[in-house]
């Protein structure tokens, strides 16, 4: 079976209000006749975006774990904790359930966040027709972590709260803290700029093949 798609078809589509309007090349900017707003086939500079907002994420998860996301005051003294420090003190202490909470939430998955919208996007400016469809549901997976993205400040907050507290204790956030809420906010917005339909891009454009007949 052919699909047509609406670029094949030569239609643009308003991201604003959701008109299809026909693609008029000799109009350059083409507005949408309802809203006015720009319609473009593809996310302007949707690769450029995702890679700036990526590449500063990657540079602040370093610090994000290598900082002291706390620092704690007491009688007895100070003391700072980075978040592996409070893994550490959870599964030394017993508490396992906790410790693979936080190491699940504030360490794996930003650094799995990262890894795929970098696949993501290198494969999409490469051009490259490898599995689209695994491609595209790893895309919707990110997606739906992102929902989830603020439950990694949230465990950071819990870390925070519980690592080793102490009564009469003043407990401030570290720059680990800002930073870690910076790499969350940059993933989600990397994973905002991404153009999925890039992906699909290259499969389009290629020569009709001989299985690809056989099942039209």
């Amino acid at each position: 079976m052919k699909y047509v798609t609406a670029k094949r078809a030569g239609l643009l589509s308003c991201h604003s209000c959701g008109r299809v309007e026909p693609c008029i090349r000799s109009v350059t900017p083409q507005h949408c006749g309802r809203c006015g707003a720009h319609l473009h086939s593809r996310n302007p500079d949707s690769l450029m975006r995702t890679w700036a907002l990526l590449i500063a994420a990657a540079l602040l998860y370093i610090p994000a774990n290598l900082l002291p996301v706390m620092h704690t005051s007491s009688l007895l003294g100070s003391e700072d904790d980075t978040i592996m420090s409070g893994v550490v003190y959870f599964w030394t202490s017993g508490d396992w359930p906790l410790a693979m909470i936080v190491f699940i939430a504030s360490i794996l998955v930003p650094m799995l966040k990262l890894s795929v919208l970098v696949l993501l996007t290198a494969t999409a400016q490469r051009r490259s027709r490898w599995r689209p469809q695994q491609r595209t549901t790893l895309y919707r997976m990110v997606e739906r972590i992102g929902r989830w993205s603020m439950l990694d400040v949230f465990v950071v907050t819990l870390t925070v709260a519980l690592v080793r507290f102490k009564s009469l204790a003043e407990i401030t956030a570290g720059p680990g803290a800002i930073a870690f809420g910076s790499v969350v906010i940059l993933t989600m917005l990397a994973s905002m700029q991404f153009d999925p339909r890039l992906i699909w891009d290259p499969v389009e454009s290629r020569t009709p093949t001989p299985q690809d007949l056989d099942h039209d």
